[in-house]
């Protein structure tokens, strides 16, 4: 290999420098293919030919792909001091450009990576021990910069290698960012025994990643607590990894009980969790806790790296220890894997090492085992009222209480920041009385998900300017910043406006908002409108990335549109519902079968909005909220038809008819819809908090589709026989094989799987209910639904279709009190006027709902309550098609 520059002043078996000698092993697996050393070698030998001549500062911004390992590789083996920065902020770039002014700039483009020569030679003065140049945590785009020598890089890759047992045969995967330290550590001690690297971008909760993790014969894992968030969603305890041998936790502090659990977990399944604990000073990890004290003591960092030493250095000015059970210390660290020391200007590269030792700002102390244990942060801290606050043990009593929270200073005040609706009264009360404070001195903010840095740790920056804007009453989103000109402000108000949150930030999702079905209908179109365009999955879309189009609107004669299928089936479906009751269309015998399309439509939603990779107890508490609100207004609705009328029965009531009610057809029967509905989804909740049932279903969605669609053609093919009666098509264990065509609908993600899905569609339906124009609604619509997620129709049509979709429910419940006084004599007349009327209740529940929300801001709404019929969070879009798809006869 070429070996250009100055001679480096560490080991003469320099990582970067000596990668052929490990030959023909495995170096890096990807998705497209494999590398051995030899041929990694031989590309970073190619490489460095392209950054130039003598030694210079390279800024390299840095994405987990081939390319830019090789070319880090090169800068590093040829001597260069490399700047490496997140390859997915141009922002902190183009700053740390300005701040540095580098030789070279090498940036990603398009999918691929352009090599930039700002100048002949290098215009800096080097430290000839300078190898690397790394932001800390927190402060990306920050001229501060830490300074990393060759032997920092090399010794701490060593220590990793000592301490972890790495051998050649291991192979972790790129589970966190090439510039972050924690991350690049595990490169660096990878490759320098010979051990390989699957090298991706993919997220742990993408089902790739672990195709390409097992693919690849991964043994390791590394993750920031935050990744465990992650893995506790996907059901990552059931998951078989038959080549795992150690997952490493740092990053930040992991909760004692979760240590104890993954450590419990690996014990069981073979593998061991290692608690690590680092800085960026430090070239990433200072200790290590022996994997078989985790059961015992997880609640400390464990023993230093090879090579490295704590002691614990006396604390000034601090009242109120938070352990009494040990001298309390700020943590200091010695070793030789200590930065060369900060730079803040492009002069401060030409300096030597300024400090042998590192002072973590971690207050520690050491347990009588000779281990040590973070008991808060020195440097973490705000003065209020002259009392002086650990914010780090503030967050740590949060996390006591279940809740995911970040605590930022204020002027006069602690400002937490927390996911999630929990009460924010009782979050305050709970802070202030840990803190010693007013009530009045603490102030909390909901956000829907803490913004986060590539690394999983909350971005403290944008979280100060969350605190600093944040004003007492507001209807728009508490994001601290002013809209840019992308539109992102205009998303956010649209937001906050149709689902009455005043907690949305760009990180949010109308999922994690808990959209409803209602909701979902009114903000696709006002989306579209805003944007010029719907992007397919915009749900689980965080508000950022949801982008004005880039090209002009395309237009069919001035008003083409397109609307969401599912959306167009619930508004179809309602107008056949209520025509067909009305004898609007009785010149052609009627329209039957909307009430069975919109069962179908009523699972396909279920699966998309329900079947999210959140946690069990989350999707359980999503489903009962949504069977709640979906029920609440049907029964209110139904209790007056009773107290009133004498036609309908107490079983309606509790929508059991279809178990204790009369066995007759006519208005005992008109809600069977809702009836079905809500005990098919009291069954599934009951299923989904079943844990093995859980796990099956994230490990296998389209096998557990298909399982519950076998299960239900049961009944619809007499091998279990239903009791006799005039409704054999309208109970929920008779529709059963319906809602379960159209989970199995959502499910289906490839070609073969929709196949396979067509096939069934086309051999059950036919025959069900022996009327073949029924059956051809039904099976059209299904198949629509499988093949297309947009239908293009003309604008005023989707203008007319959005309120009809949104407000079906209350269209289904109203109408049965409107048309019969219109259908003898004016039959057209009397499916407009059932529909304005429902439309009309829709609209008097949202503004009453908006109304609540603004009187009771700062006390959350119960999910449900902000909107006619609230759904779970983002679940209900299928409850309320169904509902309203109600009965034919």
């Amino acid at each position: 290999m070429t070996k250009a520059g100055p001679s480096l002043a560490s080991s003469t078996v320099f990582l970067a420098r000596h990668l052929e000698r490990h030959g023909d092993r495995t170096a890096v697996v990807t998705a497209e293919g494999r590398l051995s050393y030899r041929e990694l070698a031989a590309r970073v030998d190619a490489a460095a030919g392209r950054l130039g001549a003598g030694r210079r500062l390279v800024l390299l911004a840095a994405v987990n792909t081939i390319d830019v390992l090789v070319l880090y590789l090169a800068a590093l083996s040829a001597g260069h001091a490399v700047l490496l920065v997140p390859g997915d902020n141009a922002a902190s770039t183009d700053a740390l450009i300005t701040s540095y002014d580098p030789d070279v700039v090498i940036r990603p483009a398009g999918t691929r990576t352009r090599v930039e020569q700002r100048r002949e030679g290098s215009k800096h003065d080097l430290h000839p021990d300078l190898a690397l140049l790394l932001s800390t945590s927190g402060s990306t785009g920050s001229p501060k910069l830490v300074r990393l020598s060759y032997t920092n890089l090399q010794a701490n890759a060593e220590s990793i290698v000592e301490c972890l047992g790495l051998r050649p045969g291991d192979r972790a995967a790129t589970t966190l960012p090439l510039y972050y330290c924690y991350g690049l550590s595990v490169v660096h001690s990878h490759l320098l025994c010979g051990a390989g690297l699957i090298l991706t971008s993919l997220s742990v909760v993408d089902a790739c990643f672990w195709n390409l993790f097992r693919d690849g014969q991964g043994t390791s894992l590394a993750g920031v607590p935050y990744t465990f968030d992650l893995l506790d969603r996907i059901g990552f305890d059931a998951m078989s990894l038959p080549h795992l041998r150690y997952i490493t936790q740092a990053g930040g502090r992991l909760a004692p009980d979760r240590v104890a659990r993954y450590a419990e977990l690996g014990r069981r399944n073979g593998w061991d969790f290692v608690v690590m604990y680092g800085q960026t000073e430090a070239t990433a990890r200072m200790s290590c806790l022996p994997p078989h004290l985790a059961p015992t003591h997880p609640h400390t960092i464990g023993v230093p790296v090879p090579g490295g030493s704590f002691r614990l250095e006396p604390l000034a000015d601090r009242t109120g220890s938070t352990d009494s059970t040990g001298d309390l210390g700020q943590l200091v660290y010695s070793g030789p894997n200590v930065m060369m020391g900060y730079a803040r200007t492009a002069s401060d590269l030409a300096l030597g090492p300024t400090l042998d030792e590192l002072r973590t700002g971690d207050v520690a102390r050491r347990t009588d085992d000779g281990l040590y244990e973070i008991v808060g942060r020195q440097t973490r801290s705000a003065k209020v009222f002259g009392i002086r606050i650990d914010l780090q043990h503030v967050e740590d009593t949060l996390a006591g209480q279940g809740l995911s929270a970040c605590c930022v200073t204020g002027d006069d005040a602690v400002d937490v920041m927390i996911e999630g609706d929990r009460d924010t009264p009782s979050v305050r009360r709970l802070v202030a009385r840990a803190c010693r404070l007013p009530e009045n001195a603490v102030r909390v903010h909901r956000l829907a998900a803490l913004p986060r840095l590539a690394t999983g740790k909350p971005d403290l920056v944008a979280l100060q300017e969350i605190a600093r804007d944040a004003r007492p009453a507001r209807t728009t989103a508490p994001t601290g910043r002013d809209g840019p000109s992308d539109g992102t402000a205009d998303v956010r108000r649209l937001f906050a406006e149709l689902l009455h949150r005043d907690d949305v930030t760009d990180d949010s999702t109308f999922v994690s908002l808990g959209g409803d079905s209602l909701s979902y209908v009114e903000l696709s179109l006002r989306l579209e409108d805003a944007l010029g365009h719907l992007p397919a999955g915009w749900h689980t879309m965080a508000v950022r990335d949801l982008k004005p189009a880039t090209r002009p609107k395309r237009r069919a004669g001035g008003s083409g549109s397109s609307i969401e299928t599912s959306v167009l089936l619930r508004a179809v479906a309602i107008v056949l519902i209520v025509g067909t009751h009305a004898n609007t269309f009785d010149a052609v015998g009627g329209i039957l079968g909307g009430a069975h399309l919109l069962i179908a439509v009523a699972g396909y939603n279920f699966a998309r909005f329900h079947l999210t990779a959140a946690p069990r107890r989350d999707r359980v508490r999503g489903l009962l909220r949504s069977i709640a609100y979906l029920a609440m207004p049907s029964i209110v609705f139904i209790t007056v038809l009773v107290l009133v009328m004498d036609e309908h029965e107490p079983a309606n009531i509790v929508l059991l008819n279809s178990v204790f009610g009369p066995d007759r057809a006519g208005p005992p029967w008109e809600f069977w819809f809702v009836e079905a509905l809500v005990q098919i989804l009291l069954v599934l909740a009951a299923l989904l908090g079943v844990p093995a049932f859980d796990r099956w279903q994230r490990r296998r969605p389209w096998a557990v589709a298909a399982g519950v669609l076998a299960a239900g053609l049961l009944t619809r093919f007499d091998v279990v026989a239903l009791p006799p009666g005039p409704r054999h098509t309208q109970t929920s264990v008779a529709v059963l094989w319906l809602f379960a065509l159209g989970w199995a609908t959502a499910a289906a993600t490839t070609v073969r799987q929709r196949l396979a899905l067509t096939a069934a569609a086309a051999l059950t339906i036919p025959g069900f209910f022996a009327d073949a124009r029924r059956e051809h609604v039904v099976l059209g619509g299904v198949l629509l639904l499988a093949w297309t997620t947009s239908v293009r129709c003309p604008r005023p049509l989707r203008r007319l279709a959005g309120p009809l979709a949104g407000s079906s429910l209350y269209i289904y419940l109203t109408h049965w009190q409107v048309f019969p006084l219109l259908q003898d004599d004016h039959p057209v007349l009397a499916l407009l006027a059932s529909l304005t009327v429902g439309v009309a209740a829709w609209k008097v529940s949202f503004h009453a709902m908006g109304l609540l929300s603004r009187l009771t801001a700062g006390v959350p709404i119960p999910l449900g309550a902000r909107r006619p019929l609230r759904g779970s969070p983002a679940s209900a879009p299928d409850l309320c098609h169904s509902s309203h798809s109600t009965a034919l006869r």
